[in-house]
């Protein structure tokens, strides 16, 4: 058994959680590229990771859950985001927080709470039960959520390019819903959740995130 003070050790070693949350089309993987980079020369121990996906059987979860040709039921989708999520969390992520590496992460519970509790009206509270779950109750630190209106997001999705997945194909209604779950939890946890406007240019967006994290780098 571990003794109090090794436990506290470890506790004061152990790197931190930070994640990115927002719509599809908010700008986050650009937030993380640069969050990333700017941290890293800062001297930080960071390790930048994606979800779903960042380990070998949660990026082939992802294949399954964005391929736009597969029928996904609500319960089956939520499930699947849950099962990556805990592959990721036990294979990279906890790992490093207790080696003392950070990780910078791109999405996390917050996603689904908002994508299958609030947009597939699963409800907030079921879907928080199955990813306590399957994370273990592992919290962020602190979350970046990037606000942009839902149809500036759609814009910027459909401006890539690229075919959009099975989510960016889903109706305004879908996207609205996101964005109250969004706003609701940042509300209910104002010190973990911080709001970044996501409208803005890219070194605003950087310079913002980079300020709510003050008190932690």
């Amino acid at each position: 058994m571990l003794s109090t003070d090794t436990v506290a050790a470890e506790a004061m070693n152990r790197g931190l959680l930070i994640t990115i949350e927002g719509l599809d089309g908010a700008g986050k993987t650009t937030l993380a590229t640069a969050l990333g980079d700017a941290l890293g020369e800062r001297s930080i121990d960071l390790r930048l990771l994606r979800e779903p996906g960042g380990v070998h059987a949660a990026e082939r979860i992802r294949e399954l859950v964005t391929d736009p040709r597969v029928d996904i039921g609500p319960r089956a989708e939520a499930l699947l985001y849950a099962a990556a999520r805990a592959q990721l969390v036990q294979e990279a992520i906890e790992p490093l927080l207790r080696s003392g590496t950070s990780v910078l992460l791109d999405r996390f519970i917050d996603s689904s709470l908002a994508y299958q509790g609030g947009g597939r009206e699963l409800g907030v509270g079921a879907v928080r039960r199955i990813n306590e779950f399957a994370t273990g109750h592992l919290q962020p630190d602190r979350t970046l959520l990037l606000v942009v209106d839902p149809a500036v997001g759609l814009s910027r999705s459909q401006a890539r390019g690229a075919p959009l997945d099975r989510l960016e194909r889903e109706d305004d209604a879908f996207r609205q819903r996101i964005a109250s779950v969004y706003a609701e939890l940042a509300a209910a946890e104002p010190d973990r959740i911080r709001l970044i406007d996501a409208a803005k240019p890219p070194d605003d967006v950087l310079a913002a995130a980079l300020r709510e994290l003050s008190d932690l780098i």
